[in-house]
């Protein structure tokens, strides 16, 4: 494990995987790095592979108070210890924050998103106006798996009787253990509209995949197309939103060796 420190002096871990090119991997959800695992060593055998905790989670710091810029320092940081621009890649809401970073011109040469979850038709239920104050109201009060409980039946829409067994699962805790950072999510997001003035100003090679099993998210990666001049639209026919890494990993490889 490897550190750099971001702009406010917050400790931010990655692990270095590989050779060549750098590729710095932004995961979503309530994820440390380890979910990023198995495909940074995939993409390690062509890339030098930088799999970072994002702040507040995993093995990174989290100075208060936090702010969104924040996150974009430290994808800065990063970039500056890449040697001074990078490939970047960004899975569900870590998309959203990779699109932003190209949007407020950081060195990015390349980017790839993988099914950012805009809300941008009726194709699935608009997003609680109150989601963020009640993730708020839950972590005042440390009910931790109830912010968790939220989120995928709130932000990722499923049902609360799919969710509700999953508390017994042993990847619970590790989502727990990071459920704070939902609120900064939630900051960096909103009402998950896709904003469409920001993607224009996009001006990298971008490649926007999805899966094509989830309807809603397969329009918000055609409207993220439409939105971003000149990006490449492409689909892994089948895959459901937590993608197998052997699936996407050829695809990220051929774009980011072009």
């Amino acid at each position: 494990m490897d550190k750099v420190i971001s702009n406010d002096g917050t400790p931010i871990a990655f692990d270095r995987l590989g050779s060549g090119p750098v590729v710095i991997m932004i995961g979503g959800g309530p994820t440390d790095r380890s979910a990023g695992y198995p495909l940074a060593e995939l993409l390690a055998e062509r890339f030098t592979v930088f799999n970072y905790d994002r702040r507040g989670r995993g093995d990174s710091g989290d100075t208060a108070p936090y702010a969104v810029d924040r996150e974009f320092e430290d994808i800065e940081a990063l970039i500056e210890e890449a040697g001074g621009s990078a490939l970047v890649y960004g899975t569900s809401g870590g998309g959203i924050i990779a699109l932003e970073a190209a949007a407020r011109g950081l060195a990015i040469t390349r980017l790839a998103v993988w099914e950012t979850p805009f809300i941008v038709d009726d194709t699935r239920p608009a997003l609680p106006a109150d989601y963020r104050l009640r993730l708020i109201d839950l972590l005042e009060q440390d009910r931790r798996g109830d912010m968790i409980e939220l989120f995928f039946t709130s932000a990722v829409g499923l049902p609360a009787d799919f969710v509700t067994p999953m508390r017994g699962t042993p990847f619970w805790p590790s989502m727990e253990a990071v459920a704070h950072t939902l609120v900064y999510d939630a900051t960096i997001t909103g009402d998950f509209t896709l904003p469409a003035d920001r993607l224009a100003a996009v001006t990298v090679p971008t490649l926007v995949v999805d899966g094509g099993t989830e309807r809603w998210l397969t329009n918000a990666a055609d409207a993220v197309a439409a939105a971003v001049p000149g990006s490449r639209r492409h689909t892994l026919a089948g895959q459901p939103h937590n993608v197998d890494p052997a699936a996407i990993a050829p695809a990220l490889a051929e774009f980011f060796a072009a």
